[in-house]
């Protein structure tokens, strides 16, 4: 007797979507992105509260600082504080009317208040303003004799 052939059943081919090459890709572009940003910051400022910008007791500078007799006092301080306002925009700082360009920060920095009697910068962030106008205004502020820097937007 002849055998009959029985035919196989038909494998079914089962496609998969692997994730391993889409996780690959996206663990790269988050490593790019993480050094890319962090490769050369554009200025490190510290931002001083108002409670940092106390003395400090264990400061070489002003240990022990209760009365000096070789130092005159100094003249008492009026009650009045001389507040600038600074409009910033895209590479220009209006202040007292007049329009300056981002580049004359440090000398605008420099008339403000004098050693006795500091005075307030109020930053006025304009909708137009970068960044690194903002950086630049607080690099400039911050050797010269201003006792505080407020940010505020334009508009608020």
């Amino acid at each position: 007797m002849a055998s009959k052939k029985v035919p196989l059943p038909e494998r079914k081919r089962s496609y998969r979507f692997v994730l391993t090459p889409l996780a690959d890709a996206m663990f790269q572009l988050l490593i790019f992105f993480m050094l890319s940003t962090s490769l050369t910051p554009y200025s490190l400022i510290t931002l001083k509260t108002a409670s940092a910008a106390a003395p400090d007791p264990n400061d070489d500078q002003t240990a022990g600082a209760g009365i000096d007799e070789t130092k005159p006092a100094p003249p008492p301080r009026s009650d009045t504080v001389d507040v600038t306002l600074w409009t910033i925009s895209n590479g220009s700082v209006r202040t007292a009317g007049q329009d300056y360009d981002i580049t004359q920060l440090g000398s605008l920095a420099d008339a403000i208040g004098s050693q006795d009697t500091p005075g307030q910068v109020v930053l006025i962030v304009g909708d137009t303003a970068r960044v690194q106008d903002v950086a630049q205004a607080l690099e400039a502020l911050e050797g010269a004799n201003v006792a505080g820097v407020q940010i505020t937007r334009e508009g608020a």
